[in-house]
């Protein structure tokens, strides 16, 4: 049985879904005013691998995964107006940036995908929801915040108690709340800033009620597991069940999952230390399965220590998977799940989605087929690599063809200034050279690859190359 760390109880339980032939995720997604980073590469790779063993327990058609897109803060409107272009320019092209940086990861699109500025009905009706239960109040300054102290049960989320986190709260001095822990949630139209009408006067949302609108809606307002990054536990995941919870008198979520920090050579990732990366930036050097292998190469809960070094160890790891795949002619009859090997997979992700452990279920399996290969058993080891294969893709892993990864697994057609044709034109000349007899131009060229990361193996009377 799969067991899930839930945040709330700060222990492992048994999933036991709400509805087993509807499956439902809500993830929080991203802020769009700029490129995606590691970070949030960590999170679409997360709970893609999430939702795909989801589908491979309950049935693609059972399960239901929300992913939201907020198109609409104060970050976004001050990018927009550094950059003199319309809000709704800015967005759109950060929205198709992070959708192809998602494809390249092998991230399947969400079931829904909300934007909080479509979803401004919901977003209005649950705030006066909250106004008629008294959860919510208007203040001088026009906003409306959502009073605190009238939900008893506010920081069971993140363990802390409402006194401690008032001592380490400050109140913006335009601000008129009237504890520091209430949390607006409609703001009073300001100059120049974009306002939709509302019982309250012009405005707009604050950024928690938004996914709180937007998940009950999709999904109603009780719902299995709701995910994201551990920096949203407190106060964005906190402030959710507050408001979803007073608004619809129902229980929000049964599992509340979050991913670990991302690190970047041991430091935090920060613009300000010069250490923050694109997912763009990333795949400019490593092939997009290198680096979906490396963010499950570490269990989603612990911390991710990103840098060249693991990204390096990551590419030769998979290239091991690939190898072991590549001279094989795999069968067309479906691999069984009832196989030890298989089992043991997934006994892994059953517990609490432990990626690491399930590799090393992979790693084990393509030792096999090499034996097997090695022995003469070529049959027996292409079942067993389309086991490896079929594994390999619950967790979004061996997708590509293994001639084309190893050709390419660098991350681009192109090695140290030379194209692929290039690279089968060196070939070529080495071949004749060695059919010549010329020895020494034959270890030249060959030596010249090495040197570039062209690793060319000899097998059978054909030349195969690969990178190192």
């Amino acid at each position: 049985m799969l067991r899930i760390y839930n945040s709330l109880s700060r222990k492992k339980e048994p999933f036991e879904p709400i509805d087993p032939a509807n499956v439902r995720m809500y993830v929080c997604g991203m802020t769009v005013y700029d490129y995606c980073h590691i970070g949030h590469a960590r999170v679409l790779v997360v709970f893609d691998m999430v939702s795909r063993y989801l589908r491979h327990l309950y049935g693609r058609r059972h399960v239901t995964y929300v992913r939201n897109i907020t198109d609409i803060d104060d970050k976004i409107i001050k990018r927009a107006r550094e950059q003199g272009r319309p809000i709704e320019s800015l967005t759109g092209s950060f929205i198709q940036a992070m959708h192809e940086d998602a494809a390249a990861l092998g991230v399947e699109p969400p079931d829904e995908e909300p934007r909080a500025t479509l979803a401004m009905e919901q977003i209005i009706a649950m705030i006066r929801a909250l106004e008629e239960k008294g959860y919510a109040y208007q203040a001088a300054n026009g906003d409306l915040y959502y009073d605190v102290s009238r939900f008893p049960s506010y920081g069971r989320l993140s363990g802390k108690r409402l006194d401690e986190l008032r001592a380490g709260e400050r109140v913006a001095v335009e601000e008129a709340k009237e504890d520091p822990l209430d949390f607006v949630l409609w703001k009073a139209a300001k100059p120049g800033e974009p306002s939709w009408d509302s019982p309250w006067g012009r405005g707009r949302p604050g950024w928690h009620i938004e996914c709180s609108a937007m998940s009950t809606h999709c999904l109603g307002c009780h719902f299995d597991i709701h995910g994201g990054g551990l920096d949203l536990q407190f106060p964005h995941h906190e402030n959710e069940i507050a408001q979803s919870e007073a608004a619809t008198g129902c229980r929000f979520v049964n599992y509340w999952m979050h991913n670990g920090f991302v690190r970047v050579d041991d430091e935090k990732m920060s613009k300000s230390l010069g250490n923050f990366f694109t997912i763009r930036e990333v795949l400019e050097s490593y092939h997009p399965e290198v680096v979906r292998y490396f963010i499950l190469a570490s269990h989603y809960r612990s911390p991710l220590n990103y840098s060249d070094r693991h990204l390096d160890s990551a590419k030769a790891a998979l290239t091991t998977l690939y190898t072991a795949l590549r001279d094989l002619e795999l069968p067309g009859v479906a691999a069984v799940d009832s196989d030890p090997v298989a089992k043991r997979f997934y006994a892994a992700l059953d517990d609490d989605f432990n990626t690491p452990e399930a590799m090393a279920v992979l790693f084990e399996l393509a030792r096999e087929i090499n034996r097997l290969q090695n022995s003469g058993r070529s049959e027996a080891a292409a079942q067993r690599g389309l086991l490896l294969r079929q594994l390999g893709g619950v967790l979004g892993l061996l997708q590509y063809s293994p001639q084309r990864f190893l050709r390419q697994g660098g991350g681009s057609a192109a090695v140290d200034g030379l194209s692929v044709e290039q690279i089968e034109q060196l070939i070529a000349a080495r071949n004749e050279a060695r059919a010549a007899k010329q020895w020494a131009e034959a270890d030249r060229i060959r030596d010249e690859l090495k040197a570039k990361g062209v690793i060319l193996e000899d097998r059978s009377g054909e030349t195969t190359w690969r990178l190192g």
